[in-house]
């Protein structure tokens, strides 16, 4: 059975201790975090266990910024160490994986580079995370990189190992695929699951059951390719009824959930 999670910036509240109980009391059983230092580590602790929640996995910082395939070594070598302080953080909270943006394809970045930069700055980056055995899980987002699911596979498979897996983001795959063909193909190597919804019309994003997902096919192909982790719920905070929303995304989770035939 998959668990309810959520990222904590899609939670409303003042402070962390505010969001960590909104979770809990909404029904959600896990939370994905961002790094931080050892203070901010602590409190996460303590809220988990007070609320009786888990980390889901923890959101590496400034993959976008500063990109482990731009074209400065320097920069490169800045966000590998960041990466770096990622994999720190989820060993301190608790959490085994870590979502990483492996490369950003822009004018001055070919697709090459891109591919060549980024597996040499992850290559750097896993001695760290398999001393702390934490996966680095790349995530499918809008950079212009691993484009297909058989690519996307072969990139994982390329670095042989179980510190280094793929985050799935449902809703980020509607604009140019279909999210059960891309589960079905990466199977097993799907470490975590990011869920929002997308409307293909509007070509805009959603909340879940508001878009073009199909959720039943989603539900059956991970079904089929043995996950049992958790759905993260990655969702903007509705302004006008924060917490109203924050309950209507676990139902439908539960609902997307319950579409298992396990």
């Amino acid at each position: 059975m998959w668990k309810k999670g959520i990222c904590l910036g899609s939670v409303p509240g003042e402070d962390a201790a505010q969001k960590f109980a909104n979770a809990a009391e909404c029904g959600f059983e896990g939370v994905e975090v961002v790094p931080m230092d050892e203070a901010g580590r602590q409190e996460v602790r303590d809220l988990c266990k007070k609320h009786g929640l888990a980390v889901t996995s923890v959101m590496n910082a400034g993959h976008w910024q500063r990109s482990l395939s731009d074209p400065d070594p320097g920069v490169r070598k800045e966000s590998v160490a960041a990466l770096a302080e990622s994999v720190k953080t989820a060993a301190a909270v608790g959490t085994d994986t870590v979502l990483v943006v492996p490369a950003v394809v822009k004018p001055d970045v070919t697709y090459e580079q891109a591919w060549e930069r980024s597996v040499a700055s992850l290559k750097e980056a896993l001695p760290a995370a398999a001393e702390h055995e934490v996966c680095l899980a790349v995530e499918n987002v809008w950079n212009k990189f691993l484009l297909s699911p058989v690519e996307f596979a072969a990139y994982v498979d390329g670095f042989a190992s179980e510190y280094l897996a793929a985050y799935f983001d449902v809703g980020n795959i509607l604009l140019y695929g279909y999210p059960d063909h891309w589960v079905r193909t990466l199977g097993r190597r799907i470490r975590r699951v990011h869920v929002k919804g997308f409307d293909t019309d509007a070509r805009k994003f959603t909340y879940l059951m508001e878009g073009s997902v199909d959720w039943a096919s989603v539900a059956a192909a991970l079904d089929d390719v043995g996950y049992s982790g958790y759905l993260t719920a990655e969702l903007p905070i509705d302004q006008a009824d924060p917490l109203g929303r924050l309950r209507q995304i676990s139902t439908d989770l539960d609902t997307i959930i319950g579409m298992s035939a396990s």
